[in-house]
């Protein structure tokens, strides 16, 4: 039961004269009454409670002598509010008394209410969490929770499920930050808790259900079901806990991988304790079931490195016997959560484990055929558990994409799965229409992000057989096809035979067959198709078929583009009015406008042939008289939003595209090509030059306007095309999209197309930005850029305090656009900037001088909750540090620290990129903080400019920030599974040689903390990291570093591995 503050606070003014029955009278009043103003005087009179100074002994006196359970749980409640205060905490000996009384009080009162007895057992976590440092007489009074809990474990079954419970609340609070306390305090307990008495709850809690499984459970009785339930939770908490501080997302459980401590491998490699969840799932009633299942999840997921090749066989081969002997006997799968449960464990097989391991499994052929059995069962019922369905896609996904890298000899026998698979999943999607409609059920083709996230697993699927797949789906579409024919052609036809056939036609493909592309990438020839349809608003069905990949046979791609042009037609007239294309057919409906445009956008890469002459008439320019008649997403409908137009970029690609390929150097031809655009800037210029004009006719005009631009600049990948496009827009209309963003910079739905085109016209995509020696064209280029970051800058700041749930639309997005703009302007190789200092141009500056401006008002939470605009912030300050680390050496003190700290949060992101990032950006400071202190040394005859000795006087001032991320780096190389090795050895050399004291202090204390018989071992690892490394940062012997870290690494957690204790980290992980 929850509480509010004002319930718990207490009653100051009570003390002396109202007795014990009032206060029960008043508790009761609070819980239970349904009148409002009587629920009012009761919390009233029991305002301020917690603030009284004899607060203790009224909670004492209400658990002693109160009758109400209420009474009891408000005085427990109050307590733990009292011990968890941050101002003017509880003395320890104070805390210790509670939490002796609590444990007394539990254990000679069984019997009490649940909620008391929760309320009790939280109020005990809690002491123990906020206590786990507290000493006295040198020892840690609140860590002898085995000890606390033995007793209870020795007495009846009501005292053991306490002391049960007592455990697996005391786990999960551990394993939970709060608001209230810094996260580098939570971080510390958890892991001292992770070191020191974890795996002990873990072990105890395994010894008590292999005891309970052992003996014949009655569990019709009441108290042995609950403990056999508890000692299930505990299990899971432990497997559940945050073991390395990452607190993963749980919405994204497929991609976790639980990192167990190495000195937890006796337990992983001992079978007893798999085969022991296996024996309770087979042994215990299906209510209990799920929680089995999901502590199977857990150990399925521990992390590849605990074992080495052959114990990681072994373990993965009892799973697989385990998974085999519950498909063999399916009947409690019939429950909703164990089938639930039991899809994620066989996706985990997958994401945690090679298929090339799989196969080398004595019963992988059984097994396979099992799980595809279960798989076309699961699929063919769509309406059991349809939530499950992603991790059985999720399984076959993970298995078909690794198919061209399995080098076992052993067959994977995928190839006559997989079709299987993929047919089960269309057929059903197909059968379940006629029951929908008929039952007026909700239609899963709704949930648009349901089917997406199925189709793109089921594409990958399909890789596997291509043929198979392919002509399953022409055979579907021919079906299709011709019942629809026939259905219209019938005078007798109803109409519910009508919408079951459009339904179908939905789920399979009703358009023009498959727009196949054929393109070279790195893993070789890609065959791409796209399948939708128009024909029922509701039954709109995408599918995704990404087919082929290294090991497609070619004549796979041949076979299937010869069917395009042998069915388009015939598909097209079924569809289509006479002479139609499917650019105006999809041209009425925006979902099949974005997914059509899309496909055209690719297709047109390829120029004019029978796979693109169903989207576009051949010659580009017919279109523009069919904007507004054929197009409804090019027109300008004063209805609509200004939103409603986002499919123009993706249109004018295509037709970018198609130009370019006999455009040459045409300019007359690109001319006519640009005609309506000339015409449409010209009527937002003279729009302008007005005072008075109709603002929202020119936001529709221009927001078309430079969406159409974007598309364009977009596909003009080779120089002379955006040569004619620059010189077009530039100075021509430049001052439009400038005046724009002077007027409408407080609406993003204007302001955030124009950012988007202006970075796009700066990027060098390409190497499409080569201007002529004798051209100013790129310093001209920089100033608008300039410019335009400047505007939006200064009056996007002027929009004062912003809501949180419209910070990104409203200010976060455009800065976010202009840090990319600013980015590739300074990456873009076409300006040198030296001769704006040298001239007196103060276009650098002001663009320099706006960034911070912008990122001071970003909190740093900021940063890392929106992904674009961490990835955009990063990828700046990477070529800031790198090429004007002048300039960030010449920033304020709190500027810098908020960069630095800013980068310190980012080496710990889960984003790999934004990651990487941070270490570019840390070594380029590094290097440079250590050149600067190296030349400082040395007798020069030209002193140190005034920034750099500026930024050396604030480093030296603030030497924790180094030491932190060099901690930081440190331990997530040793500790953790470092994705990005090579990247953060860079930084690590000059951070040790910048705190050479602070990595010996902290050295020493990993050392220490190993075992006497490992500690010479882990001490030889750290002589062999810096052996031959000298005190440079020359390539060299950042190359030498990088392979001794690698090496290090290696023999670092082979010595993990082979140790009982593990790393004790409790100081790096702070």
């Amino acid at each position: 039961m929850a509480i509010t503050a004002q319930n718990v606070r207490g009653f100051l003014d009570l003390v002396s004269h109202v007795s014990l029955a009032q206060l029960e009278n008043l508790c009761k009043q609070l819980y239970e009454t349904t009148d409002t103003a009587t629920r009012l005087q009761a919390e009233k009179a029991l305002v301020e409670f917690t603030n009284s100074p004899d607060c203790l002994s009224k909670c004492q006196l209400l658990l002693e002598r109160g009758s109400s359970s209420y009474s009891q749980l408000l005085a427990a409640t109050c307590l733990t509010k009292l011990v968890s205060r941050t101002n003017n905490p509880l003395p320890l000996e104070q805390r210790i008394d509670i939490r002796n009384y609590v444990l007394n009080y539990l254990a000679t009162r069984p019997k009490l209410a649940t909620f008391v007895t929760q309320a009790l057992i939280q109020l005990y976590a809690r002491i123990t969490k906020l206590g786990w440092f507290d000493c006295q007489k040198d020892e840690y009074v609140f860590r002898n929770v085995i000890t606390d809990v033995t007793r209870f474990l020795q007495d009846s079954v009501e005292h053991c499920i306490i002391g049960v419970t007592i455990l697996s609340q005391l786990t999960n609070e551990i394993n939970q930050a709060d608001t209230t306390h810094p996260l580098t305090k939570h971080r510390k307990i958890a892991s001292s808790f992770r070191d020191s008495s974890l795996f002990d709850i873990f072990t105890l809690s395994c010894n008590l259900l292999k005891q309970a499984s052992g003996k014949n459970l009655n569990l019709n009785d009441e108290s042995q079901h609950g403990l056999l339930m508890q000692l299930l939770k505990l299990t899971h908490n432990c497997l559940n806990f945050d073991f390395i501080g990452t607190s993963t997302d749980e919405s994204s459980d497929d991609l976790c991988t639980v990192q167990i401590p190495t000195s937890w491998r006796s337990a992983f490699l001992d079978s007893s304790t798999l085969q022991l969840f296996f024996d309770l799932y087979h042994s215990i009633p299906p209510s209990f079931s799920p929680l089995v299942l999901s502590c199977l999840v857990q150990i399925a997921s521990v992390r590849r490195s605990l074992f080495n090749n052959a114990e990681r066989a072994k373990f993965l081969s009892h799973l697989v016997d385990g998974v085999k002997r519950i498909l063999e006997n399916p009947q409690s799968l019939s429950d909703p959560n164990n089938y639930h449960e039991f899809c994620r464990l066989l996706a985990r097989l997958k994401s945690n484990y090679q298929l090339g391991e799989l196969v080398k499994v004595e019963n992988y052929p059984e097994v396979i055929r099992l799980i595809a059995n279960f798989t076309v069962t699961s699929l063919q019922h769509w309406e059991f558990a349809p939530n499950s369905v992603h991790y059985l896609l999720s399984l076959w996904q993970r298995l078909a994409a690794s198919v061209p890298y399995v080098k076992a000899t052993e067959p994977h026998m995928l190839e006559t799965y997989t079709p299987e698979v993929t047919k089960a999943y269309i057929t059903s999607r197909l059968e379940s229409v006629h029951i929908i409609l008929r039952d007026g059920l909700e239609d899963p083709l709704d949930d648009t992000g349901l089917v997406q996230q199925q189709l793109d697993q089921l594409s990958t699927i399909g890789r596997c057989e291509y043929e198979k797949t392919c002509a399953l789906l022409v055979q579907l579409f021919d079906q299709s096809a011709q019942s629809y024919q026939e259905l219209l052609q019938s005078a007798t036809a109803s109409p519910m035979d009508v919408a079951v056939q459009e339904g179908e036609c939905g789920c399979r493909t009703v358009a023009c067959e498959l727009a196949v592309e054929c393109e070279q990438n790195n893993s070789g020839s890609v065959c791409r198709g796209l399948l939708f349809t128009n024909l029922n608003a509701k039954q709109d069905f995408l599918v995704h078929l990404v087919l082929g990949n290294s090991k497609m046979k070619d004549d796979s791609a041949g076979v299937f583009a010869s069917r395009w042009d042998e069915l388009g037609g015939l598909r097209a007239r079924c569809l289509l009015p006479s002479g139609g294309t499917l650019a105006e057919m999809a041209g009425r409906c925006e979902v099949v406008s974005k997914i059509t445009l899309q496909l055209a956008a690719g297709s047109s890469a390829l120029g004019p042939g029978a796979h693109s002459r169903w989207w576009f008439p051949s010659n580009p320019s017919l279109l523009f008289p069919l904007q507004s008649e054929h197009f409804s997403f090019l027109g300008i409908n004063n209805q609509s939003n200004l939103t409603d137009m986002r499919c123009r970029t993706t249109f004018y690609t295509a037709l970018g595209r198609l130009l370019m390929v006999d455009l040459g150097e045409d300019e007359d031809q690109y001319e006519q090509f640009m005609l309506p655009l000339t015409a449409a800037f010209e009527t937002v210029a003279q729009m302008f030059s007005t005072n008075t004009f109709n603002e929202q006719e020119a936001k529709r005009t221009l927001v078309g306007l430079v969406r159409d631009l974007r598309g364009i600049a977009f596909a003009f990948n080779a120089k002379t095309s955006f040569m004619m496009l620059f010189e077009w827009i530039y100075p021509s209309y430049m001052p439009i999209l400038q005046r724009a963003i002077e007027l409408w910079y407080h609406d993003p739905a204007c302001t955030t197309p124009v950012l988007k085109l202006m970075a796009e016209l700066v990027h060098n995509r390409s190497q499409r930005l080569q201007f002529d020696v004798s051209s100013p064209n790129g310093i001209l280029l920089f100033r608008e850029t300039s410019k335009m970051i400047t505007t939006y800058g200064n009056r996007i700041l002027t929009l004062g305090e912003v809501p949180k749930d419209q910070v990104y639309a409203l200010k976060l997005k455009g800065i976010s656009i202009c840090f990319s703009m600013l980015k590739a302007a300074l990456s873009g190789s076409y300006v040198n900037f030296g001769v704006f200092r040298l001239y007196g141009d103060d276009a650098l500056d002001n663009a320099l001088q706006t960034f911070i401006k912008l990122l001071l008002s970003i909190p740093h939470s900021d940063l890392l909750d929106y992904p674009k605009l961490s990835q955009s912030y990063y990828s700046l300050l990477e070529v800031l540090t790198q090429d004007h680390m002048n300039f960030i050496a010449s920033l304020e003190p709190h500027v810098i620290m908020y960069i630095l700290s800013s980068i310190s949060e980012g080496l710990t992101a889960l984003d790999t990129m934004v990651c990487t990032g941070c270490c570019s950006c840390l070594d380029h400071i590094v290097t440079y903080l250590f050149k600067q202190l190296s030349r400082s040394t040395k007798k020069r005859t030209t002193p140190l400019t005034q920034e750099s000795d500026r930024f050396l006087h604030i480093m030296q001032q603030h030497p924790e920030m180094i030491q932190q991320m060099l901690s930081t780096v440190l331990n997530i190389i040793i500790f953790e599974d470092c994705r990005n090795q090579w990247s953060m050895s860079r930084p690590l050399l000059g951070l040790i040689l910048l705190n050479e004291k602070y990595f010996s202090d902290l050295r020493n204390s990993i050392v220490n903390s190993q075992p006497p018989e490992k500690q010479q071992a882990m001490h030889l690892c750290f002589e062999n990291l810096m052996e031959g490394i000298e005190r440079n940062l020359l390539t060299k012997n950042r190359d030498r570093f990088t392979q001794n870290l690698s090496a290090f690494r290696r023999e670092v957690n082979d010595s993990m591995k082979n140790s009982t204790y593990g790393v004790n980290s409790n100081d790096m992980m702070s």
